[in-house]
């Protein structure tokens, strides 16, 4: 029973609270996130982390009013509870239910959308800019972590700030990780202070100490002016005040009463701060403090694991086999070592493996110096975080025509990290940069040939692939290198050509099945490159049957299905009726992965219902 939580309806509610009832409401909030959590799924090691930090941070600033910006987001949730939205914390992550990032769609105590990381610090001086103007007097707090300091743009975003001097709080979350331990040379200066915790419990201990003898509190003023000196030797103050910013810490990001002090302070300083604070990711649930990376996300209860692979995970196996048997190829990970599925390999290796942090404008300008020195490096990220690095793919990599390779996890719909993570728009983005190719397997085994096939391309080349299992095919013990725009017809019709490419090919395929049994006999057609197009075996296809349907899990505007229409306009076809399956010009909200096909009716269901709709429209 949640005595303390459930007096908690508004932001306001927890200032009303005393030290005992906080430290319960603590321990209430950690049992709901558990609980929760694992049973929707979602982040957990990162909030179970701040659950003191939002708490006091909601005792200290008054939302809405004062904006508090989380980054990455997805340490919120417990700020989402605070803010009024304890009832509804059972549908997070679920469909129309409450977003697993900050929404500005949601409520007005999430003041800014946030789904990828090191944006905070930009979006919260633009806020104090505007506060400033107004002549305003609210306080903007950025909370961000220490992963988000592998950012260019943090560093972007604390350098003007520091110049104008502008009023604003950084709140540093620091538990040494992102999803992974955070790597950098920043990260190392600021291990030294969290891992000697010894330094913060030696100067408690001294105060209080110092407090009950006589002469005490002359000789804690000497103290601390011996310890600013050492401090400043020692903490990783020089380079925020160089910066412009005031630092205070290290804080205790547990102990409220210590957290409340400073953020206190820091409230009452006209320029720019730094508030340093260390905590422990997974704190209060000793299995996601024992081992945070696995606890960083969590699937649902009762979610299938089943015992066909992820496709990151047959990357992963493929990528090994190259690295043992070619030395000068190289993999390059933004922050996303395990989602990547790259774990095991980093440890055999170290030094051909590099993570560089949430910097992925970085990770792909890296790639194309090693490109240009003789190596093949392969980029594996998330087809939602390459779009931070267009102008470097486009500039760095396409304009130069150097052979990068491009792995890009969790394309297409993601499922429950909504809309920030979607990858609904690679196909779309790199199809208009000239020298790049584009693909998408529509199995496991195509997945392997084609990253094989990358390997010789000697251009850059994109390969997109889904979240989650694959198709459950046999895997093949030797490669093939594949004809670069050459598609394939696994299924020869009459009636109908179904053009898919990547996760909706075997839809496609088991749409056939059902529209059998209506009297119409389809082929099928894995394109599987995007660009360049199969010309022949597409036009072919097309000349001989007049009814095609496109189908893409990406949006349509400038997609594959905007690709073959360019196609046909080219070669002077204009008596072809044609239907896109797609995404709409809109972004794709957070639930499960075959729901959302679903509705936009991308599983071999929704396709079979809409190439019926359309053999009846074009044929009436």
């Amino acid at each position: 029973m949640s005595e303390i939580l459930d007096r908690i309806n508004a932001p306001g509610d927890v200032k009303l609270l005393n030290r005992d009832e906080l430290d319960e409401l603590c321990s209430e909030l950690r049992v709901l996130l558990v609980n929760r959590v694992s049973a929707n799924g979602g982040h957990l090691a990162s909030n179970l982390g701040v659950v003191e930090l939002a708490v006091t941070l909601h005792r200290v600033f008054d939302s809405p009013k004062d904006k508090i910006i989380w980054d990455v987001g997805h340490q919120s949730y417990v700020h989402k509870i605070l803010t009024g939205r304890r009832e509804q914390f059972p549908s997070l992550r679920q469909y129309q239910g409450l977003s697993g990032f900050p929404d500005r769609d949601e409520s007005h105590h999430d003041v800014f959308t946030t789904g990828h990381g090191g944006t905070s610090i930009s979006a919260a001086l633009g806020m104090a800019l505007t506060r400033d103007l107004e002549r305003g007097d609210h306080h903007v707090v950025a909370v961000i972590g220490d992963g988000c300091l592998t950012c260019g743009m943090t560093y972007e975003a604390l350098n003007h700030a520091g110049h104008l001097g502008t009023r604003l709080i950084v709140v540093l979350n620091d538990n040494g990780m992102s999803i992974s331990p955070t790597v950098g040379a920043v990260a190392r200066r600021l291990n030294v202070v969290r891992t000697n915790r010894g330094y913060m419990q030696a100067k408690q201990k001294t105060s209080r100490l110092l407090s009950f003898l006589p002469g005490g509190k002359k000789v804690q003023w000497v103290l601390h002016r011996l310890k600013e000196g050492v401090k400043a030797l020692v903490m990783p103050t020089m380079i925020w005040e160089q910066l412009g910013f005031t630092y205070l810490g290290p804080i205790d990001g547990h102990n409220i009463a210590e957290l409340e002090t400073a953020l206190t302070q820091a409230r009452n300083y006209h320029k720019p701060v730094i508030v340093h604070v260390i905590t422990r990711k997974g704190k209060g649930y000793k299995p996601a403090e024992d081992n945070p990376t696995r606890f960083h996300g969590v699937s649902p209860k009762g979610e299938r694991s089943g015992i066909t692979p992820a496709y990151s995970e047959i990357f992963a196996r493929t990528v090994g086999g190259f690295l043992r048997d070619n030395p000068r190829l190289v993999v390059i990970s933004a922050a996303m070592v395990e989602g990547n599925s790259l774990s095991s390999l980093v440890k055999e290796f170290p030094r051909r493996i590099y993570d560089v942090g949430i910097s992925e404008q970085h990770a792909v300008t890296l790639a194309a110096g090693l490109a240009s020195q003789g190596f093949i490096p392969i980029v594996a990220i998330y087809s939602t975080f390459l779009q931070r690095a267009f102008d470097q793919v486009l500039h760095d990599v396409c304009l130069p025509d150097l052979p990068v390779i491009f792995a890009l996890d969790r394309s297409g719909i993601v499922g429950e990290d909504g809309k920030t993570h979607q990858g609904i728009f690679d196909l779309s983005y790199l199809n208009l940069m000239p020298n790049m190719i584009v693909c998408a397997p529509k199995d496991e085994n195509e997945l392997q040939n084609l990253l094989y096939t990358a390997l010789n391309a000697e251009s850059p080349m994109a390969i997109r692939y889904p979240r989650g299992r694959g198709t459950g095919v046999p895997l093949a013990t030797e490669l093939h290198q594949l004809s670069i725009g050459k598609a394939e017809i696994i299924k020869q019709g009459k009636d109908l050509v179904i053009i898919g490419i990547g996760s909706t090919v075997m839809p496609a395929l088991e749409a056939t099945g059902q529209l059998a049994l209506r009297g119409i006999d389809a082929t099928v057609i894995n394109a599987r490159f995007a660009k360049p197009l199969d010309k022949e075996l597409i036009l072919d296809a097309v000349n001989h049957i007049k009814r095609v349907v496109i189908v893409e899990e990406n949006v349509l505007s400038g997609g594959f299905g905007a690709a073959v229409l360019e196609l046909l306009g080219k070669a002077g076809i204009s008596d072809v009726k044609v239907k896109r399956l797609g995404i709409p010009d809109e972004f794709v909200t957070h639930g499960k992965q075959d729901f959302l096909r679903s509705i936009y009716r991308l599983d071999a269901q929704g396709i079979a219902r809409e190439c019926v709709d359309f053999l009846a429209q074009v044929q009436a």
